[in-house]
């Protein structure tokens, strides 16, 4: 008798297997699959948790903002992506938005930069002059972003999102 073990013989998934390699040029995208194992990914979302919570968000804006312009949502999403907010709280999308919305409405500031952006926002889409509020003047008929009428919209906002998105 010999020392040397056999090895087991192969199960069927092994065959299957090379059967499939045996047709198949190695490449670097296959080695890091495989050392990476079976089931790397099992479970988890392949995009990052972050992501995630800013595609809540904008799903979210998209479903409760009210937006005659149209691009006062995808104006808070980059300030919202952009805050030390999302950083702190980036798997809890209701908790960023309540806490970002109420940071802008506390601050003159933030309301009036984030209503500028969204009037040259609104310009540059349509081709259009920006409506920009003028201190001392009753804003322009036209303009669908004014101070009070973005005030509004995220207070609403707020509130929906505090009540749980009705």
């Amino acid at each position: 008798m010999s020392d040397s073990k056999q090895p087991p013989p192969p199960d069927d998934a092994d065959a299957v297997e090379r059967e499939i390699r045996r047709g198949r040029t190695f490449s670097l995208s296959e080695a890091i699959g495989r050392m990476g194992g079976e089931g790397m990914l099992k479970g988890a979302s392949p995009v990052p948790p972050i992501e995630q919570t800013a595609a809540a968000i904008a799903n979210y804006l998209g479903a409760h903002l009210d937006d005659p312009g149209g691009v006062l949502a995808p104006v808070l999403l980059r300030h919202v992506r952009a805050s030390e907010i999302l950083l702190e709280n980036f798997d809890r999308p209701a908790v960023v938005l309540v806490a970002y919305l109420t940071q802008v409405l506390e601050s003159d500031t933030l309301l009036k930069d984030l209503v500028r952006e969204a009037d040259a926002e609104w310009g540059r889409t349509l081709g259009d002059r920006p409506h920009f509020d003028r201190e001392g003047q009753a804003p322009d008929a036209d303009d669908p972003y004014t101070l009070a009428s973005v005030r509004n919209a995220l207070t609403e906002l707020v509130l929906t999102a505090s009540r749980g998105g009705e």
